[in-house]
């Protein structure tokens, strides 16, 4: 309890300070000076967060539903969500499956989601993935050696929104390619012995770093439906080890000048499977709880003066365009909110081992923010 409120004396007034002017819903991604506008990702994040840390309880019903509409007003025909400021630059020039729009939709179901919502408009996008030959083709043609991670996000997005689809629109077609999707992982690609997809050399630190990020992006499809996890015993192993010594989960991936600074990704990647992994079964439970202890003090360690969190230490971080921006040790929201997110799940993971409530208020959307 002592860190929920810690958080939610720092990590809520950081928040504060990123709203944009008086519409409901809308914030900046940081403080820093170049970052002018609002973001439909900062927006999500504000959303998750202050969900999570119970503070939806405080806002009244027609700012939520003004918020949600604001969310709404930004989903295309084909179902998807686009964010005006920054669609079409950058990384969304060619709208790429594992970072365009199908990336934001799946946090804009569960911002939705955290204020009572769900999308309006059913994802007319999925129609080829629904087709159980066609999903399985496109699955068979996905890369899963150098670029494996990138495979994580695509197939992570597409799930997803196939679990949505199922859970939220009635679509039984959605809920059968997902059935599918699962089978498929289970006996593809994957390695018996590591628990991990793909064909990286995961004895290299750095491998292993990849190798468990895509996997992370799979394993919450399995969590979300309670599907068995594929060689959960020999995962746990794998996992475990790209602890670092500072307690992180990072070997260099995304921060090459001080590996051992990690950031929020490699983090939580490691994190969110070991707390959900160690409630399936009792194996190897004392270490992983040793892990996360190390990993809390770690991930509380990248909270800047500001109250909000870094991506990683010592380092300007671009979400992919200059209004995604967070400069070095200060505050910026997607950090803020998946650090906020690793938090949670680690103390609502030791609640649940010592049988008492956890403060944290989880969404039960598929994706990112849901508990077992």
């Amino acid at each position: 309890m002592m860190l929920f409120n810690h958080l939610r004396k720092t990590v809520l007034p950081f928040i504060d300070t990123c709203k944009y002017g008086e519409e409901t819903g809308k914030f900046r991604y940081s403080n820093a000076v170049i970052v002018e506008q609002p973001t439909l990702y900062s927006s999500t994040y504000a959303a998750m967060t202050y969900s999570l840390l119970g503070e939806m309880a405080n806002i009244c019903e027609s700012d939520k539903k003004a918020w949600a509409d604001y969310l709404s007003g930004l989903q295309d025909g084909d179902g998807l969500f686009r964010d005006p400021v920054i669609y079409g630059q950058g990384w969304y020039e060619s709208d790429p499956l594992w970072c365009g729009r199908a990336h934001l939709t799946c946090h804009v179901i569960t911002a939705l989601g955290c204020l009572g919502y769900k999308a309006e408009k059913p994802f007319l996008f999925l129609k080829p993935y629904k087709d159980k030959d066609k999903l399985v083709d496109w699955l068979s043609l996905l890369d899963f050696g150098e670029r494996v991670a990138w495979t994580g996000n695509e197939i992570m997005n597409v799930g997803t929104l196939l679990q949505y689809s199922r859970d939220f629109h009635a679509d039984g077609k959605a809920g059968e390619a997902v059935n599918v999707l699962l089978e498929w992982l289970s006996s593809n690609h994957i390695n018996p012995e590591t628990g991990v997809w793909g064909s990286l050399d995961i004895s290299d630190p750095v491998m292993r770093s990849n190798s468990v990020q895509a996997a992370y992006h799979w394993w919450p499809l399995f969590f979300y439906d309670k599907y068995p996890v594929p060689y959960i015993q020999a995962a746990i192993d794998t996992v475990l080890q790209t602890q670092n010594p500072n307690g992180g989960f990072g070997w260099g991936v995304h921060n090459t000048e001080e590996p051992y600074c990690s950031s929020a990704c490699e983090d939580i990647d490691s994190i969110d499977p070991l707390v959900r992994m160690s409630l399936m079964t009792a194996y190897r439970r004392d270490d992983i709880a040793g892990a996360l202890i190390k990993a809390k003090t770690h991930v509380l360690s990248n909270q800047t003066a500001d109250g909000g969190f870094v991506f990683f230490k010592n380092g300007d971080f671009e979400y992919g365009h200059k209004q995604l921006f967070g400069q070095r040790n200060t505050g910026a929201m997607f950090p803020t909110w998946f650090r906020t997110l690793s938090l949670a799940l680690t103390d609502t993971y030791i609640c649940e081992i010592n049988q008492t409530d956890s403060p944290y208020v989880f969404t039960n959307i598929p994706g990112f923010q849901f508990w077992q």
